[in-house]
């Protein structure tokens, strides 16, 4: 998805893309795969809120989410962890250090056909262990219906950056989606992003770090969460990618860093979808 300047958003992200470009030599970018993730974490600190922007079925991406939660825990940092996974209103603040995963499971009212506890428990039980909450931030699926109708969420992200939005619903839905969902199915998607960005500006603490985890598409600061932050909200946002990217230039402008993990064997995500 190629991503171009959005004259209407200037103030919002063009500095944020010629800052990247012009450093490339910064440490964010050069701190290699093989250096630890604490070293990686603390390099893009201080900020309001970090943003690692996963691919789903990439293990190691799992593995960095703990490795952070820990790093941020470990120095007093961390404010809160909040999870794409789980939907707003559901959080572990009422548990204590000592909660089971089945506490924090129902508290966060977990839904383990689409997010395999295994894969995202890890980080989550670090932050309930360090007495840190973890926080459901995504639209409730209840609230997306009347999304999907909301013209206000038309205007959220002006001119290219709309239509961008659009093009990679279609991508996402590996462009089986009928047209006239396009418009609704990009309501949905922008107001998730909206819905995580307060979640945030809720959780947020003068002096710490609040922790969103994500996929990539929901960190990206030209198209996701970052564009509907507040200005006074410093945010810097991940991408974790297995292997190569074929958008390295873009990832360039759209993330602050990106952390590479080794390749996942190559997968067919549409071939289910043509199949339903």
């Amino acid at each position: 998805m190629r991503c171009h300047p959005f004259p209407a958003r200037a103030s919002r992200f063009l500095l944020p893309l010629f800052a990247a470009i012009a450093c490339a030599g910064c440490t964010a970018f050069l701190d290699g795969p093989n250096a630890p993730v604490a070293r990686r974490a603390a390099a893009l600190l201080p900020v309001d809120a970090l943003i690692l922007g996963e691919q789903h079925d990439a293990p190691e991406h799992h593995a960095i989410e703990r490795e952070t939660v820990e790093a941020l825990a470990s120095r007093g940092k961390l404010a809160a962890l909040l999870l794409e996974m789980a939907e707003e209103g559901h959080s572990t603040a009422r548990l204590d250090a000592t909660a089971t995963d089945a506490q924090v499971r129902d508290a966060l009212a977990w839904n383990e056909k689409a997010w395999p506890w295994q894969s995202y428990g890890p980080a989550v039980m670090a932050a309930v262990r360090a007495g840190v909450p973890a926080i459901g931030a995504n639209l409730p699926r209840a609230r997306m219906k009347n999304a999907m109708t909301d013209v206000s969420l038309d205007v959220q992200l002006n001119g290219e950056a709309y239509t961008a939005q659009q093009d990679a619903v279609r991508e996402g839905h590996c462009k089986l989606l009928p047209e006239p969902q396009i418009v609704p199915m990009t309501r949905i998607q922008v107001g998730r992003d909206r819905a995580m960005a307060q979640a945030i500006v809720k959780a947020r603490q003068p002096g710490k770090t609040v922790l969103l985890i994500s996929g990539a598409g929901h960190a990206t600061k030209v198209l996701g969460v970052p564009q509907h932050l507040p200005t006074d909200v410093s945010v810097k946002a991940v991408r974790l990618q297995a292997g190569e990217s074929p958008d390295e230039e873009q990832d360039k402008g759209a993330y602050d860093a990106v952390w590479r993990t080794p390749p996942l064997p190559p997968t067919d995500y549409c071939a289910g979808i043509r199949v339903r």
